[in-house]
């Protein structure tokens, strides 16, 4: 199960955006709210869309996601909550639906590092 996606959290996205555009060439392009830019982090031959920029939030109450978000592509989001609760981590968000992407959970591992799970389903609605 690999990790299928990475997010940016950011204080000030005009910011984070221009400093990634500059030092490493990546293009960006809204989707979805504002201020939520999916990242290609790919070449022009092989273009990769599945990374993001966004504002920086909170995933637990009083803990704002600082650094880079890791979402791991999962077969079945049902057995990984099982899973997740047999090893003692927590689910800290529950199931949502993303519209034409998937289900997506966030947990805790026990050692406190927040990280996503995502069934990913192109006909989620």
């Amino acid at each position: 199960m690999p990790v299928a996606h990475f997010s940016i959290n950011a204080d000030d996205v005009t910011r984070a955006r221009r400093f990634y555009e500059n030092v490493f060439g990546w293009k960006f392009e809204q989707l979805g709210p504002p201020d939520f830019y999916m990242i290609n982090t790919g070449e022009k031959e092989e273009p990769r869309w599945m990374d993001s920029l966004h504002p920086r939030r909170e995933l637990k109450q009083g803990l704002r996601m600082n650094g880079y978000e890791c979402t791991i592509s999962v077969p079945s989001l049902s057995e990984i909550e099982t899973a997740i609760h047999a090893e003692k981590g927590n689910i800290i968000m529950e199931k949502t639906i993303i519209v034409g992407i998937g289900s997506l959970i966030f947990f805790e591992d026990t050692e406190g590092n927040l990280a996503g799970a995502m069934q990913y389903d192109k006909n989620a609605k």
